[in-house]
């Protein structure tokens, strides 16, 4: 459906304040081809936060190859 039928649209993100929400905007065409694969971490950006705290037009930004899940979890982050 759409431009991106059969491709990435967003991402289901958790952040470390335990909120979930999607990340759609910010992908490149080759990046929505071959997305991130499932418990990867991401860098995001965002305009501001709504009152109940989550990324109000959260945008991709990178892949964090330096940090995994695992990592966050062992931090004392969900």
């Amino acid at each position: 459906r759409g431009r991106h039928g059969g491709r990435l649209g967003a991402v289901h993100v958790t952040n470390r304040a335990g909120k979930s929400f999607k990340v759609g905007s910010g992908f490149t065409d080759a990046e929505r081809e071959n997305p991130p694969p499932v418990g990867s971490v991401i860098t995001y950006r965002y305009n501001e936060l709504t009152n109940g705290g989550t990324p109000r037009f959260p945008v991709f930004v990178r892949i964090r190859p330096d940090v995994s899940a695992a990592d966050i979890q062992a931090a004392g982050f969900s």
